[in-house]
């Protein structure tokens, strides 16, 4: 009881210190010719939460420095120009928010991470509807907690991966929001290290030089309907547990080390309702564990699933294959696995009792597979004949394949996803 008293005490002094703070909260107006005319100096006169309105035109401000709570709103799309050698803004301190810019031309350096927007060790900061091009980080986020990335275009025009960073980048964060993004031409779109607890949400990442979303170390986080195209690895999610996957588009990742999906060490995760379309390999899984992959669509992929021998209790269920090159690839025998009520295009079976299920197991691995995998170059023969044959009979009487890698429940008819 005396807890709760004091609660609500503490609840009531911060709820009349926020709305004192906002009563006395005043406009200041950034323009050419006025007495404010560089956001720095608007920044130094105002009182905290307050709001400073930039009116447009080009600003040439060596590094912007945000250390009090505030509000900065661009009108009519003002310009911050970074002149290729500066951060543009640093934020360094709570309850910030950036909105309604153009910022351009950052300064470049890897021991530095410079970037557009900067965020140090700060909490509740919303950096949102703005402009970003070509800088070499985006927007990149330091210790930060309970930030909110919304509805920002992201450009850069980076040729090789060490020559330019990430669109966002978040290390050590929690409680990020990452909504609504457009991001493109950087090292990774959205790279996630040590982040926990955070959502991204109907992004999309293309283009970009090596990975669309790259997570290193980063639990209990949850990408949603995002849409990854034509990045030059795909999207990797390493070394990661309790991690949601759903209704994301990968899409048009080609290349020898490229996928749709990169899992490595990974567990107790869902990929759920993500449609994997015209990729190398639509899903590589290596060590990856208690992880069900359902209500999945691949989509005319080289492979659509390659999953290692290291992979254990992992459940493909109720999944769509249409027009793969190869429906699963494997580099072993021994198989931990589950696969069961997926439709397969090239499922042959017949259905005599009509319950729409498949009388006798599909095996959606082929003999040819477990050839490339170990002899790449064989990959030559492919339309030829002999390959035809040989699968076939594989089909029948396996011997090279694994045994139980079956699907004893294959329906007949594709699922409405």
């Amino acid at each position: 009881m005396f807890l709760t008293s004091n609660l609500f005490k503490f609840i009531g002094v911060y709820a009349l210190v926020l709305f004192s703070q906002l009563l006395n909260a005043t406009t200041i107006h950034v323009a050419k010719g006025s007495a404010s005319n560089t956001i720095q100096k608007a920044i130094d006169i105002a009182n905290a939460s307050d709001t400073i309105l930039v009116s447009s035109g080009i600003y040439f401000e060596k590094n912007i420095i945000i250390d009090k709570p505030l509000t900065i709103i661009g009108q009519n799309r003002p310009v911050l120009d970074g002149e290729k050698k500066y951060e543009i803004i640093s934020i360094k301190a709570n309850h910030v928010q950036i909105m309604g810019f153009k910022l351009q031309h950052s300064g470049y350096g890897t021991l530095d991470d410079v970037a557009a927007i900067k965020v140090y060790e700060s909490e509740y900061v919303t950096i949102s509807d703005n402009i970003i091009d070509d800088t070499f980080f985006g927007i990149y986020l330091q210790s930060g907690k309970n930030c909110i990335i919304k509805n920002n275009q992201i450009i850069s025009y980076g040729e090789e991966e060490q020559q330019i960073g990430n669109g966002i980048h978040c290390w050590k964060c929690e409680n990020l929001q990452i909504i609504g993004n457009r991001i493109t031409g950087h090292r990774d779109g959205i790279y996630f290290e040590f982040v926990t607890h955070s959502v991204i949400w109907r992004n999309i990442s293309k283009k970009n030089i090596r990975y669309g979303l790259h997570f290193m170390f980063s639990n209990d986080d949850a990408y949603i309907s995002n849409v990854f195209s034509e990045n030059g690895a795909g999207v990797s999610v390493m070394f990661t547990h309790r991690v949601k996957m759903f209704n994301n588009v990968f899409s048009n990742n080609w290349g020898d080390a490229a996928y749709g999906l990169l899992l490595k060490e990974i567990s107790d995760s869902y990929i759920n309702g993500n449609k994997f379309l015209e990729n190398t390999s639509g899903i590589y899984m290596e060590g990856v564990n208690n992880t069900p992959v359902q209500k999945n669509t691949f989509l005319r992929n080289g492979w659509a699933i390659k999953i290692q021998a290291s992979c254990m209790n992992v459940s493909l269920n109720f999944n769509n294959f249409f027009g793969n090159t190869f429906d699963i690839g494997t580099n072993g025998f021994l198989v931990l696995n589950s696969f069961n009520y997926n439709y397969w295009d090239k499922y042959e079976g017949y259905d005599i009792n009509r319950n729409k299920i498949g009388d006798i197991a599909y095996r959606p691995i082929s003999m040819f597979s477990m050839i490339i995998e170990q002899n790449p170059q064989a990959m030559i023969l492919f339309r030829s004949i002999m390959v035809s044959l040989l699968d076939k009979t594989e089909k029948i009487i396996p011997s090279l394949t694994p045994e139980n890698l079956k699907d004893d429940f294959p329906l007949m008819r594709a699922i409405d996803l």
